[in-house]
């Protein structure tokens, strides 16, 4: 079934919240009125005023394949999307092997062709010797280049100068990095086994990877941008200082943006206590003035994306000593109702919660025909009931991983329907079984 009418919704989009009907034809918006009437073949859902908006766009996840599926793969990781109101999403090049090549991309997409039930793309990752695969690489082969300034192992750490350089120079891609300079949190690292020998504590990961190693290496980011021209998003921001190194105003015509994720969002380091190693991550979640920096940098424009930075994990590799637990949070299945909490505690107004969500990662990364409920338009649409809380330990974990670090908490809102491509893939509470991902297509020149 691929034909709705959703009647009395409280369309959240462009800046506005309307009350309206909407029209899904072969995938697509039809028609936008107060007035429509259910027409034969059609299903009707009512939305009951309840808030209908553009799905969330990730611009980064880490769903595991290939080479590490035992963690989590595209089939089962965009499930879990859908159900958190993702409707597309942009997959990282940490995999293994890495996504290195043009045939490693061509590999992913062939992957999640017919098996992702969310909207794909995939970055191409940077590695130390790649440089000529990135400059032969067409605008459209990926949503852009993954940079790991710090922070990764093997080739994909890029550390030398005249290696970043020749990146930031060259690249044809938008470039999207990592930044936590590696020598500081060397550096601290040894200062903690110093201090607490084999049993460091989780607290201490904000210790060292510290706000002094995310700066500089934020600081390099931005000088090396602005030196070259390059486009450059710069992810999972967590510190108050880096904050000011950003400038205020619309994402359309910035040369450098920013991005937080919900988990920075959500979390502080006093979490560590309850929650151990299970919210390690990089970067680290950091103090409770750093959070608020991260929410005021969203209102006044100078953060410009919401992300998860979804990395799934075995429990068993969470749980050991703080050396050998993983870093990385399962987040997709709670990201809209986690980012709720921006709305139910005034932070961000659904308006513009849905601009960082949707319509700025549409603009950013090009994409064409979605991150707006336009005529049209893909329907990418998820509806949110702000009157019923999700309680987490109610639902069946769909990440592979089998946990969530939202357990025994109840979010503010709850996805109580995503569509993708026009179809119902997630309707209160349960999956549909219909898998209608496409590959994200790019309103870019080659």
């Amino acid at each position: 079934m691929n034909r709705w009418l959703i009647a009395n919704a409280r369309l959240v989009n462009e800046g506005r919240v309307v009350e309206t009907d909407i029209r899904i034809r072969h995938g697509r918006i039809e028609r936008i009125d107060s007035e429509l009437t259910t027409r034969a073949g059609e299903t009707m859902i009512d939305a009951g005023g309840r808030y209908v908006m553009p799905g969330m766009i990730d611009s980064q996840v880490h769903f595991r394949e290939p080479g590490l599926t035992r963690k989590g793969n595209i089939a089962s990781e965009s499930r879990a999307a859908v159900a958190g109101g993702i409707t597309s999403y942009m997959e990282m090049p940490d995999t293994s092997p890495p996504t290195t090549t043009r045939q490693g991309l061509a590999d992913k997409f062939s992957r999640a062709a017919g098996r992702s039930t969310a909207n794909y793309s995939f970055y191409l990752g940077a590695s130390k010797d790649n440089l000529e695969e990135v400059r032969a690489t067409n605008a459209r082969e990926a949503c852009a280049l993954k940079v790991f300034m710090g922070s990764s192992a093997g080739d994909l750490l890029i550390d030398k100068p005249e290696t970043l350089a020749g990146i930031f120079e060259h690249s044809p891609l938008m470039v999207v990095t990592h930044c936590e300079d590696t020598p500081t949190i060397e550096r601290n690292l040894a200062a903690a086994i110093a201090r607490y020998g084999k049993d460091i504590p989780a607290l201490a990961h904000a210790e060292i990877r510290s706000h002094d190693a995310c700066l500089k290496s934020t600081t390099l980011a931005l000088e090396l941008a602005r030196r070259h021209g390059t486009r450059l998003h710069v992810l999972h921001l967590t510190t108050a200082e880096e904050m000011a190194l950003f400038d205020s105003g619309p994402v359309a015509g910035k040369q450098i943006t920013g991005e937080v994720c919900i988990h920075h969002l959500y979390f502080i380091d006093e979490d560590y206590e309850a929650l151990g190693n299970l919210i390690k991550c990089n970067p680290s979640i950091k103090t409770a003035a750093d959070r608020r920096a991260l929410r005021r940098a969203l209102r006044d424009d100078r953060m410009d994306l919401i992300a998860t930075d979804h990395a799934p994990h075995l429990l068993n590799e969470k749980t050991g000593s703080y050396e050998a637990a993983a870093a990385g949070l399962p987040l997709v299945q709670y990201a809209l109702p986690a980012a709720w909490s921006l709305v139910a505690s005034r932070v961000l107004t659904p308006e513009r919660l849905v601009e960082k969500t949707a319509h700025n990662p549409a603009i950013r990364f090009q994409l064409a025909e979605r991150g707006f409920v336009r005529e049209g338009y893909w329907a990418d649409l998820v509806m949110i009931d702000e009157h019923r809380r999700t309680i987490v330990d109610n639902q069946p974990m769909l990440s592979q991983c089998g946990w969530t670090p939202f357990a025994g908490r109840k979010l503010p809102a709850t996805v109580a329907a995503t569509w993708v491509n026009g179809h119902l893939v997630w309707r209160d509470g349960l999956l549909t079984g219909v898998v209608p991902g496409q590959k994200l297509g790019f309103s870019r020149d080659c």
